[in-house]
């Protein structure tokens, strides 16, 4: 594995050479911006991403084309760990992350080296709450049956969503989902789920289910059966919120801290040590993104919902984060990792 991600960042990190000190306003101009995008192609981190760098550019002056390149291995962390420690800090690199690279090293990730509060963070594109639920042949349909019934969902990666949110539903609000693990990161769970594979999907945002599958929110394909974000989902009434579900106190914090990198779903973020100016320039080009009229007609023709934070914003949602008591992070940590890695 460690040769594998060693490869891997020696790929993503060819062609990205040293640019000389730059400042005046024609830094962009001419020049190839890349965006490492933290997952695999063809699943909803990677529809966002590449859809903003189609349209981005134009909002940095001198017209850079942004070329986006996956790396996903090992949940996004091997990307993340780049970002912070390995590309050039130049502002011709920058990065869309994971909800769970947010919070990795907080609960103890061994194998991210990274301190996202040192991050410069250029903001989210939206919320990404998760939902649970079941292949519409399924007997399985409500929450009291799914806390009665094992139900099979498959799992990327060991630290992925779909490892760790039916783990936390099985110990917090005492459902009984069967990872199947061995998948790939990507649309393969969606897949498995259609093949028969598996029983149901958990861990999967609603906003990617209606963006890559909007034939299943129309067709009525899945029972929608628990969503798992700190407030609930308007396109979903009469769902159960899990953090509703969740009577004991410190349980709740501990659920509430899990949850709260979804709010900053659609995370980009640009290196440590990145020009000021520099760094004002991709936020700005970032934020001008958002309202640009033709990027929000693509979003509308992809089903993407636009729920922006800025950088600032970010920063302070993650301070908080990071200042939770030592016992919720602690808890939230051995629900986070799997049991073959030992928290920091």
């Amino acid at each position: 594995m460690k040769t594998f991600a060693a490869a891997a960042v020696a790929w993503l990190l060819s062609g990205l050479g040293t640019v000389h000190a730059q400042n005046s306003d024609d830094f962009y101009k001419g020049k190839q911006v890349t965006l490492i995008i933290a997952s695999g192609a063809g699943g909803g981190y990677d529809l966002y991403a590449r859809a903003l760098a189609r349209h981005m550019g134009k909002h940095i002056p001198g017209n850079p084309q942004i070329l986006p390149k996956n790396l996903s291995t090992a949940g996004g962390v091997v990307a993340t760990n780049a970002l912070f420690n390995q590309v050039d800090k130049d502002g011709l690199t920058f990065g869309a992350l994971t909800t769970g690279n947010l919070v990795d090293p907080l609960f103890g990730n061994p194998k991210a080296t990274y301190e996202p509060l040192k991050f410069n963070w250029i903001g989210s594109l939206g919320k990404l709450e998760k939902i649970c639920g079941t292949w519409y042949t399924n007997p399985v349909k409500t929450i009291d049956d799914l806390r009665k019934h094992e139900v099979l969902v498959g799992g990327t990666g060991a630290t992925s969503d779909s490892a760790v949110f039916p783990k936390v539903m099985n110990t917090l609000v005492g459902t009984k989902l069967k990872i199947v693990q061995g998948y790939e990161p990507g649309p393969s769970l969606e897949l498995s789920v259609e093949k028969g594979e598996t029983e149901g999907i958990c861990g999967i945002s609603w906003s990617t289910l209606k963006a890559s599958h909007p034939d299943w929110v129309k067709g009525k394909k899945l029972n929608v059966i628990l969503q798992m974000g700190l407030t609930a989902l308007p396109d979903l009434p009469g769902v159960p919120s899990a953090i509703d579900l969740v009577a004991n106190e410190e349980d709740r914090q501990v659920l509430e801290l899990i949850l709260t990198p979804q709010e900053m779903g659609r995370p980009f973020v640009a290196p440590p040590g990145v020009p000021a100016e520099r760094l004002a320039i991709l936020r700005r080009a970032f934020e001008a993104t958002w309202k640009d009229p033709d990027y929000l007609a693509e979003a509308q023709r992809l089903q993407m919902e636009i729920e922006p934070m800025t950088g600032a914003q970010m920063q302070t949602m993650l301070e908080t984060a990071y200042g939770r008591p030592k016992r919720i992070i602690e808890r939230a940590s051995e629900l986070i990792l799997p049991p073959n890695i030992k928290p920091n």
